[in-house]
């Protein structure tokens, strides 16, 4: 026996199924071949919902029959002469009517599901699927390949408690830790001895209704036996104690004063993990273990990184956690502002490593964008009057909207000027720009988020390559210069006044950086002098800059890009 995810299929008549097919997949819809024949289609809405698009009558060789209880029973299909599909029946079932002996309809349906599945049908009305590959089964009469369909079953199940976990995780770990008073490590093997216990149990019992609502209580009680064996041992200690020293005088209860003015699990968790004790490394790599449900595999993966390197750095970060006793709270207004830069600083760089990758094989690494977008929304949720947050978000919401545009079909990387627009996701830059105005009425326009959010909001706003902004883009990189004075800014606006004023007016500007010495190394540097020598005619300077630029790179798609660009620049 297979397990498989939870799935729904929805059901919907149709009078001419080709007309029906062609108007879905106008609307960017796909379909499931191997589901699909003259008389049903199965359109693909996501990696558990379905619906089948089904001829008018098609149903009309079931009769329903409702009973009274749940049993498990099994039926014959006269057309398959053989035991057809075990269904797990919970207020009613269908049954097959017999069918003719030639292969129908009918007979094709019975011998698909005696092979493959057994459905659970619950009163709420949801299909939940487990896969059967019976060992007598005889070949499904409509040839579909059962074990293929059953493989990918095995996969959407595993895609969807993957989802699961990275989604009640932090919340689990938040309030764990909160119960234990701060201990990060502890709640975060309370967390995972309860998945545990739910991949244990689910398989064969059945995903709850509320799979959050299981796994918060079953973590809470065994943190309740955690505390109550930690209750026995103090109190061993006390009566200890009590016979060598003398009782203390009673002290004021002032808990109530040690609250935080938030009172948010998660956004103590966020905070926590983000903690200046920590360095920017270890802080980023923890974010990502307890808030995105990430595993030190995946993280290792998505850093380049020896995983026995990443662990070792996630643990010492708890344990440094621990040593200097940190607190399981918000900051108190007063120090949230810095507290909360930190956190923002952590959110993006891995929106930063996710959008344009330091190093590997892959220009872009998608997961990290949109766990970064992720973390940026629920921070923005619990903090909604906060303009930094809102400015953040907006600018991760700006930038990602161009992912899709990015890459072409073999993952090479298209650098702006050639991106096709039409790819950009209007939507997500219509949740950025939102986001934006919204930071800015709170009064935040000269917060550097703030500041980069409009910078990537003049592109947005620019449908062709040549109605961009650049005179406006250069102002703005001055302002966020002047909050956050930084050679990178400065030469971003060089490139922006290469674009509005030519590549002359730019070039001063670029050599006054090129003998800063934090650019020494600087990849992207070599990149713009590469690109301003060549529009300035000046070839062999221009193809020996792109070269260096291309031997400082650790990204093997940018390697790849500046070589080409070099090669491309025209000599003499």
């Amino acid at each position: 026996m297979t397990d498989s995810p939870q799935m729904i299929f929805v059901n919907l008549p149709v009078r001419d199924l080709e007309a029906s097919k062609a108007f879905f997949a106008a609307l960017g819809y796909s379909f499931n071949p191997t589901f699909t024949n003259a008389d049903a289609a199965c359109m693909i809405i996501s990696d558990t919902i379905f619906v089948m698009l089904l001829v008018e009558g098609f149903f009309s060789q079931f009769t329903a029959k409702p009973i009274s209880d749940a049993r498990l029973q099994t039926e014959v299909s006269p057309a398959c002469r053989r035991p057809a599909a075990r269904t797990w029946t919970h207020g009613w079932t269908r049954r097959c009517r017999p069918a003719p002996a030639s292969p129908s309809r009918r007979a094709i349906m019975a011998s698909c599901t005696s092979a493959v599945s057994r459905t659970w049908m619950g009163t709420c009305g949801k299909s939940r699927i487990w896969t059967v590959r019976r060992a007598d089964a005889a070949p499904c009469l409509c040839g579909v390949d059962t074990d293929a369909v059953i493989a990918s079953m095995d996969t959407a199940l595993s895609h969807r408690l993957d989802t699961l976990w990275r989604m009640e995780a932090p919340v689990l770990i938040a309030r764990l830790a909160r119960m234990l008073g701060g201990d990060v490590g502890r709640a975060e093997e309370l967390a995972q001895d309860t998945w545990l216990a739910a991949l244990e149990r689910w398989p064969a019992q059945g995903v709850p209704d509320n799979p959050g609502a299981w796994l918060m209580t079953t973590a809470r009680n065994r943190a309740i036996d955690v505390l109550r064996q930690h209750q026995r041992v103090a109190g061993q200690h006390a009566r200890y104690a009590s016979e060598l020293e003398p009782q203390p005088l009673p002290s004021p209860d002032d808990s109530d004063a040690l609250q935080d003015d938030i009172g948010d699990d998660l956004l103590r968790l966020m905070f926590v993990a983000c903690h200046p004790v920590l360095s920017p490394d270890a802080r980023v790599a923890l974010t990502l273990r307890l808030l995105g449900g990430l595993t030190t595999e995946e993280i290792a993966r998505a850093f380049l990184q020896p995983e026995p390197t990443l662990a070792q750095r996630i643990v010492r970060a708890k344990r440094t956690l621990a040593a200097r006793e940190v607190p399981f709270e918000v900051p108190r207004q007063a120090a949230l502002p810095e507290r909360l830069a930190s956190v923002l600083e952590v959110v993006y760089l891995i929106f930063n490593e996710g959008y344009a990758a330091s190093a590997g094989d892959d220009w872009m690494r998608p997961a990290l964008c949109e766990e970064a977008l992720r973390l940026g929304r629920v921070l923005l949720h619990r903090l909604p009057a906060w303009p930094q947050i809102h400015g953040l978000v907006a600018l991760m919401e700006l930038q990602a909207s161009r992912a899709a545009a990015r890459v072409d079909a073999h993952g090479a990387p298209i650098l702006l000027p050639e991106q096709d627009r039409t790819r950009w996701d209007w939507l997500q830059i219509a949740r950025g720009q939102a986001a934006l105005q919204q930071a800015i009425a709170l009064g935040g326009g000269e917060d550097p988020y703030v500041l980069q959010a409009l910078i990537a909001d003049c592109h947005a706003r620019a449908r062709r390559v040549q109605d961009t902004d650049w005179a406006g883009m250069a102002t703005l990189y001055q302002r966020l210069a002047r909050q956050q004075p930084s050679p990178v800014i400065e030469l971003n606006r060089a490139v922006a006044v290469s674009r509005a004023e030519g590549a002359a007016a730019a070039w001063p500007l670029v050599e006054r950086l090129a003998q800063d010495g934090r650019l020494q190394d600087y990849a992207p540097l070599a990149a713009v002098q590469g690109d301003l020598l060549a529009q300035l005619g000046r070839g062999e300077e221009a193809r020996a800059a792109f070269l260096r630029a291309a031997a400082l790179t650790a990204n093997a798609r940018e390697k790849a890009l500046l070589e080409a660009r070099a090669a491309a620049v025209p000599m003499g």
